[in-house]
């Protein structure tokens, strides 16, 4: 639900997220369960794009320089998206805002932990609420799905990918919303099981962004 106040700016609300520091200093589940590095929030917030990527959370070379996406699944996305690396990151054109801020580290296997249980629940809804500009969010994995999309969200990532329309054509206030599965490496079977994707979602992808950028 909409919160009472009114949102802060958005370089103050930048501001206090690149402070933010709750996954090291008040874990969800108790001091065993904190962040076992110190953190890095990475979050690109803007008064003015329309189009919002909502991603998971970032990797360890987004930890380490920063900079969203600065990895090869956003040179996958970027190709999805039809845009360069500058028009990417011109934030007047673009926010970016995972559902967890930071890298969660890996688990026993060497596959990214989920994003940090701490971070939707303290900054989602202020953040959309403070990008009331958005038009279109980009929500990417099940998790960004999981929040955007709600209860209308299927019970797997192909199944909510797979109903792309529904979700894109809905009329309904706020943003349209349309789900992607992530573009890690780690997804090229799926994409190569699903050639619908490539064939009927990313035209449609690059059609939106190009006019919602102009």
């Amino acid at each position: 639900m909409p919160s009472n106040t009114a949102p802060p700016p958005i370089d103050e609300l930048s501001l206090a997220i690149a402070r933010c520091r709750i996954c090291r200093d008040c874990p969800a589940g108790g001091p065993e369960r904190r962040m076992p590095h110190e953190p890095r929030p990475v979050a690109y917030l803007s008064a003015t794009a329309r189009v919002l990527i909502a991603g998971q959370a970032p990797g360890l070379r987004v930890h380490e320089t920063g900079i969203p996406f600065n990895d090869a699944s956003g040179d996958r996305l970027r190709q999805w998206l039809g845009v360069d690396r500058e028009t990417f990151y011109d934030r007047s054109l673009f926010a970016i805002a995972p559902m967890g801020f930071c890298f969660p580290g890996y688990n026993e296997d060497g596959h990214d932990l989920p994003p940090r249980r701490e971070c939707a629940p303290h900054w989602r809804q202020t953040v959309m609420e403070a990008m009331p500009q958005v038009e279109l969010i980009l929500a990417i994995g099940q998790y960004a799905q999981a929040w955007h999309l709600g209860p209308r969200r299927r019970k797997t990532m192909t199944e909510t990918v797979s109903q792309w329309r529904e979700f894109l054509l809905a009329n309904r206030e706020g943003p349209r919303v349309l789900p992607l599965p992530h573009p890690s490496w780690r997804n090229t079977g799926w994409l190569k099981r699903h050639p619908w994707f490539e064939e009927e979602v990313l035209p449609v992808l690059q059609r939106e962004v190009c006019l919602l950028i102009g």
